[in-house]
């Protein structure tokens, strides 16, 4: 297989790809980047249903030199917008992209890395690796436990209620996804179960402001990995939040009071019946207090800052607490057809070919940066800070990796 010497490799045409890519682009580095799918940040297009809105900001759209800029820095983002942009972000820039290339192997050599794809091999000085931590949607081995005639899926693989066989729908998990779903499918006239996950929950507004500025504003999101609890933190849920509809909050509590029967984690399945743990009120109790610290620690920082954001008497709901402990679902009875799965995502990065992993399977990183010379990750949630992984930080990060490439070149 022919080899072709380049400088940098990046390994993943997604958000993180890209914008390393403007970079080294901008500084006229050669390099290359490299995407399994036939179009740039298939993820958007490939892991996301049809009515998916970002659930940040307009305004937190910060891709290097694509950063929004349009009339609606409030609003909330469709995904075709996104896909729209991203598209035209590759062809204004000119960025050496190419489709359809799978990467095999990334292995250490002495002139540098050796990547090997489906198609060619390259030698390169450095290699980005850009592929994210979302890249297979999670179902749990006691899934085929499940009767064959009810249909299931990854969350990741979802549509839209039309796409689904008649009769209601089990959610497995309230994180961001599995909560946006279920609130679509019980809109849609579908009867929902939701087994309720830990994730948390964050106000969409507050006092006057969105709750992502909020995040911005009281520093949340620029609080680095090294001061989580537990590396095992940053794979946690994402809070549920949505943008849809103009943004508004997602709630447990009242998806009950709108008819969404809530659930307790799954404990086992046997004969088409699921067995379900007795933790349901834990759970919504993890949702309500991180709610709660968030709305404490905006008050704090108002408070600390002088800021004039008046106050709010915030809504407090109790009602999912009245939902009774149910410790057995019997799919056929209950007229369960499909089963979607939001259980987050696993991620693979076993194509790299050295020990740079942690007990998780996380690489070892000082901000991207690998204790083998060339070797960088990116796109990734708490890589380096909580908004490494997203559109509104993914963009610091990635600067800051092709600063220390082009730093490195010239000793």
């Amino acid at each position: 297989m022919k080899t072709e010497k380049i400088e940098t490799v990046i390994i993943g045409g997604g958000q993180a790809g890209l914008s390393a890519s403007y970079y080294l682009q901008n500084a006229q580095r050669d390099h290359i980047v490299l995407e399994k799918y036939n179009l740039p940040a298939s993820a958007w297009t490939k892991q996301r249903w049809d009515s998916f809105t970002l659930v940040t900001p307009n305004w937190a759209f910060c891709i290097p030199g694509a950063e929004y800029q349009d009339a609606d820095p409030k609003g909330f983002m469709p995904r075709k917008e996104v896909v729209r942009r991203f598209s035209e972000y590759v062809g204004q820039y000119q960025l050496p992209l190419q489709y359809e290339i799978e990467v095999r192997s990334v292995a250490p050599v002495e002139a540098g890395w050796l990547v090997a794809t489906d198609k060619k091999t390259y030698l390169a000085a450095n290699t980005i690796i850009a592929t994210g931590l979302f890249q297979k949607g999670k179902i749990p081995p006691f899934a085929s436990r499940i009767p064959k005639d009810v249909h299931q899926m990854a969350a990741c693989d979802y549509r839209n209620p039309e796409t689904l066989p008649p009769g209601g729908v089990l959610v497995v998990g309230s994180g961001q996804s599995g909560a946006q779903i279920a609130e679509e499918l019980n809109d849609s006239g579908r009867k929902v179960y939701l087994c309720v996950s830990g994730a948390g929950r964050s106000p969409r507004r507050y006092r006057g402001r969105d709750g992502f500025e909020w995040g911005v504003v009281t520093g949340a999101f620029d609080q680095t990995v090294d001061k989580l609890p537990s590396l095992s933190d940053r794979f946690s849920g994402s809070y549920h939040v949505t943008g849809k509809n103009g943004g508004h909050n997602l709630n447990l509590h009242q998806f009950y009071r709108k008819g969404i029967v809530l659930l307790g984690h799954i404990r086992d399945i046997q004969d088409g019946k699921i067995g379900l743990k007795p933790d349901l009120k834990e759970s919504l109790s993890k949702a309500d207090r991180a709610e709660s610290e968030f709305l404490k620690l905006i008050d704090a920082t108002i408070l600390k800052m002088g800021l004039p954001d008046p106050p709010e008497d915030y809504p407090v709901f109790t009602d999912g607490y009245a939902a009774p402990e149910i410790l057995s679902l019997d799919l056929k009875s209950s007229g369960i057809s499909t089963v979607i799965w939001a259980c987050g995502f696993h991620f693979d990065f076993g194509m790299v070919k050295v020990g740079v992993f942690d007990e998780f399977g996380f690489p070892i990183t000082e901000r991207g940066k690998t204790q083998f010379p060339g070797l960088y990750f990116l796109g990734m949630p708490w890589l380096y800070t909580q908004k490494s992984g997203n559109l509104f930080g993914v963009g610091e990060d990635a600067q800051y990796i092709t600063d220390q490439i082009m730093k490195e070149s010239r000793k």
